[in-house]
C-alpha cells in the first residue's frame, strides 16, 4: 500500500515538477527540490512501521478506528499530490493539505493512545505537513 501510493505520487508530481512547479513563486525558505523526495521516504518508512505497531495491537474499537483514519490519510496524501501537481490547484491544494494535516494529528494521538512509540513515529509526518502546508500557503499567496 504504501509503494503503490508514493509510486503514484510520483508519477502525478512528475507530470509537473520540472516545468510548472519550477515556475512557481516560492518562500525563501523553500526547501530545494532534491530534498522531498528523502523525506518522504523516511516519512512513509516511519509511518509503515508506525501502521505496524498498531495493526499488530489486536482487534479493538480503537485500533479499528485508527488504522481506518490511517487509511484515510494516505488517500488523503495522494489527493494533495493530485490536486496540487496532476492539476495545478493550488488553493484547493491548499484546502486538503490542512484538513490532512488535522486527520494526521487525530491519527497520531490515536497512534500514541494505543502504542506509544507508533504516536511517536507518526509524528514527524504530521510535523513535516504542517510545514508543507505553510510551504502551500506562501505558493498561494505569492501566485
Amino acid at each position: 500500500m504504501f509503494y503503490l501510493r508514493f509510486k503514484l505520487g510520483s508519477i502525478v508530481t512528475a507530470t509537473s515538477v520540472s516545468d510548472w512547479y519550477q515556475s512557481l513563486h516560492k518562500a525563501s525558505f523553500n526547501p530545494p527540490n532534491g530534498s522531498f523526495s528523502p523525506v518522504w521516504v523516511v516519512l512513509y518508512f516511519l509511518m509503515a512501521i508506525s501502521g505496524w505497531l498498531v495493526w499488530r495491537h489486536g482487534k479493538s474499537r480503537i485500533v479499528s478506528i485508527a488504522l481506518c483514519l490511517f487509511g484515510i490519510q494516505l488517500a488523503m496524501n495522494f489527493g494533495w499530490s493530485l490536486l496540487f501537481f496532476g492539476m495545478k490547484r493550488i488553493d484547493l491544494a491548499l484546502a486538503e493539505i490542512l484538513l490532512l494535516s488535522l486527520v494526521v494529528i487525530t491519527n497520531t494521538i490515536l497512534f500514541w493512545r494505543i502504542h506509544r512509540l507508533a504516536g511517536a513515529l507518526l509524528a514527524p509526518y504530521a510535523l513535516w505537513l504542517i510545514f508543507v502546508s505553510v510551504l502551500n500557503s506562501y505558493i498561494w499567496v505569492l501566485n
